[in-house]
């Protein structure tokens, strides 16, 4: 796992999207929404704030970007998307098992990369607005050891309640599309058996064990 698609992750921990979106000529000539950017801004700064800090211990770290999660995503969306088609037939039991398996991995997964980061910093460079209260917002990751700015386009929502960061693209990946195949396809290779990915991401601390079944 790459330092920004680490960092994307800490910032977005899997994210829900519905299809991937690649920013075109013609949206770039699109309107701006200082709203939605300042949303990106404001939550980059403070997840990267927590990662810089050297004066918390890792237990410390790992419970306030919990918080910050719960406050910058949409975590029920996110548990519901990365499940794809399987969303639809997992029994309560099932699904209550596999949301807390998920969120465990993900942020085992942030925590084995947390001392990467030195100084990064996340400045907004512009957005598109595809329609009122959806909007892709293009930021920078440079700084700390980062040897060359790296390009992250954050897809937000606004519902009336407050923006969401629900997708973040690097290197023209969508994360939680690319999460969803590797779940979805786990569960196909078992059967159709939800339980067998939730066994595995509660052992699995990388990733390594999902990618491995596909």
């Amino acid at each position: 796992m790459s330092r920004a698609f680490s960092l994307a992750l800490a910032l977005a921990v899997p994210v829900m999207a519905s299809l991937p979106i690649a920013a075109t000529p013609a949206m770039a000539q699109a309107a701006r929404d200082a709203s939605a950017e300042a949303y990106v801004q404001q939550g980059a700064r403070e997840v990267l704030a927590v990662l810089n800090d050297r004066s918390k211990s890792d237990a410390a770290k790992k419970e306030a970007f919990r918080v910050l999660i719960n406050r910058l995503v949409d975590v029920p969306k996110v548990t519901r998307f990365v499940l794809g088609k399987y969303a639809r037939v997992a029994t309560p039991d099932q699904y209550a098992r596999f949301s807390t398996a998920f969120r465990n991995y993900a942020e085992n997964v942030y925590m084995k990369r947390i001392d990467d980061y030195h100084g990064e910093k996340i400045v907004v460079t512009g957005s598109v607005v595809r329609k009122p209260g959806d909007v892709l917002v293009t930021t920078q990751l440079a700084g700390g050891r980062s040897q060359q700015p790296t390009n992250l386009v954050w897809r937000v929502l606004n519902d009336g309640n407050g923006w969401k960061a629900v997708d973040v693209q690097v290197s023209g990946v969508w994360l939680a599309i690319t999460q969803q195949q590797d779940f979805v396809a786990t569960i196909d290779n078992a059967g159709g058996k939800i339980d067998v990915l939730t066994t595995q991401l509660a052992a699995d601390k990388t990733g390594a064990v999902i990618r491995a079944k596909k």
